[in-house]
């Protein structure tokens, strides 16, 4: 036992799980407030999202928020670093963050090619896949290494993106990251999954999203915007597929899956109508659970409820019966899906 102490044991997975509460807690006080700052000087600059016929809401609202978000969770993960915690190799994917953070900004302004922004998500994606630990030992040895690199960077750029289009309703975003990073922390801190780096950097996350969460919750006195929204989708793109790519695709593709499911089913249908699917809409599940009658708050709290039991089949899919807890993922969100069809 190399004289370790029972004690010393102890002492250690305390400080597994104390620490990462005490960056989520830091994280989040410190978004709350930056948030609460940063809703008038929106208002004064007239950033503010009105609404129109595709909109889920009613009153000019800020958009912006992200700000806060994405600027909360990079100041946390600098932290971690400077402190020694985390790895260069691991907050190197702060830089493909800020590039997206300011392209969506200036996006958030006064729109941009969507070439552009697919341009700028492809640069992020090659910084975030080139510092990907595994991936050569885990897809490349499979698929070889340009087809593993281009499925990587087509999952990736889709994940951000649809992440992007399921932000339309007050809560509904930020929930789904604190969630998808909350059973991350889980498999981080309890099980086969330890891994006190990606405990840290998923706590970072969580914080800025529950912070921000007590000004978006419905009614929203504050929207993400783009600069919000796309950064979140690249960070939580990026540690499930460090997770993937280290063989651990159960529990990456279980968190994630009522996005998916939502935004990926609605894709296809639109397509398969002969629609412009690059056009806004409201198609998507959520949007029409709100559009028959579900209030924002409503619809949020079964995602949540949903995503709660999603965790419990991520865990488990990892750590117990795989076969078992994939059917349960589905089965979860195949009745979020048919609920909020019926607006139920």
């Amino acid at each position: 036992m190399s004289g370790t102490s029972l004690a010393e044991v102890g002492q250690s997975g305390m400080a597994d799980v104390l620490l990462p509460a005490a960056v989520a807690i830091a994280t989040g006080f410190f978004c709350w407030l930056a948030t609460g700052a940063l809703i008038p000087i929106l208002r004064r600059r007239d950033v503010l999202d009105y609404p129109n016929e595709r909109s889920s809401h009613f009153a000019p609202t800020p958009r912006g928020g992200g700000i806060a978000v994405t600027g909360s969770i990079l100041l946390a993960w600098i932290a971690l670093h400077t402190a020694g915690l985390v790895a260069s190799s691991e907050i190197s994917i702060a830089l493909g963050t800020g590039l997206l953070a300011v392209v969506s900004w200036i996006d958030d302004l006064r729109g941009l090619s969507p070439w552009v922004r697919l341009a700028a998500q492809g640069a992020a994606v090659t910084i975030g896949i080139l510092v990907l630990p595994e991936t050569r030992n885990g897809f490349e040895a499979w698929l070889g290494p340009t087809l593993c690199f281009a499925a990587l960077g087509l999952v990736w750029v889709w994940w951000i993106n649809l992440f992007n289009f399921m932000d339309g309703i007050d809560g509904l975003a930020v929930s789904e990251a604190a969630a998808i990073c909350g059973g991350l922390l889980l498999f981080a801190i309890v099980g086969d999954g330890a891994d006190s780096t990606a405990a840290l950097l998923t706590a970072g996350i969580i914080g800025a999203a529950i912070g921000f969460l007590v000004w978006n919750w419905s009614p929203a006195r504050i929207f993400l915007g783009d600069v919000g929204s796309v950064p979140l989708g690249y960070l939580s793109g990026f540690l499930l597929l460090e997770l993937a790519t280290r063989g651990r695709w159960k529990i990456a593709l279980i968190l994630p899956l009522y996005f998916l499911a939502d935004a990926t089913i609605t894709l296809f249908r639109r397509l398969l109508s002969g629609e412009r699917v690059w056009e806004p809409h409201r198609q998507h599940f959520y949007q029409r659970a709100v559009r028959n009658g579900l209030g924002h708050a409503d619809v949020v709290k079964r995602v949540i409820a949903a995503n709660l039991l999603l965790i419990g089949c991520g865990w488990a899919a990892e750590n117990a019966g795989a076969a078992l807890s994939l059917a349960a993922a589905i089965a979860i969100v195949a009745v979020l899906l048919v609920a909020l069809a019926a607006g139920r």
